[in-house]
């Protein structure tokens, strides 16, 4: 019998262009390593995941409202402190570049090539009117909360981001 392998399940519930690093950094290591990572994207963090370009359809002036607010895309991501009217951003981007580190959406590239799982929550998603096609090719299909559980469960390490 195969030695089944260990297991990471990040939650990403920031979307917040350092934590969202942060989450494929961990994600995209811990597959070199070998490792089976899903990676759960709840409430915010849907916005990490969401395609940049084009717009969503949703029913009802609430949730047109809050995709009109809050479009999402890993090109819109900001820093969770020192933000500053977008120059901090701008500045971190910059400093990513000079030093060869990827994007997040080459991290999203590579994370799915090593065989991480993307994983939009189904419950927040449906109370945010966002449907499946909302979301970048890479994305993996919906899932609810039990899902999660099942895979924190069988997980050897579990995040919360």
């Amino acid at each position: 019998m195969a030695e089944e392998k260990e297991k990471l399940t990040i939650v990403m519930f920031s979307g917040d262009l350092d934590k969202a690093l942060a989450g494929f950094i961990l994600a995209t290591t811990a597959a070199s390593m070998g490792m089976d990572v899903s990676m759960y994207f709840t409430f915010w963090g849907l916005n990490i995941i969401k395609r940049n370009e084009g717009s969503i359809k949703s029913k009802g002036l609430a949730r047109k409202l809050l995709g009109l607010i809050n479009r999402g895309g890993s090109k819109r991501l900001k820093l969770s402190k020192f933000n500053m009217f977008g120059l901090g951003t701008w500045m971190m981007k910059r400093l990513m570049k000079e030093t060869n580190m990827p994007s997040v959406d080459e991290f999203i590239t590579m994370a799915k090539e090593m065989g991480v799982k993307l994983i939009p929550c189904s419950t927040t998603c449906g109370v945010m009117g966002l449907p499946e096609d909302a979301f970048r090719g890479e994305v993996d299909s919906l899932a609810g909360a039990a899902f999660f559980l099942g895979e924190a469960r069988k997980s050897k390490v579990t995040l919360f981001i």
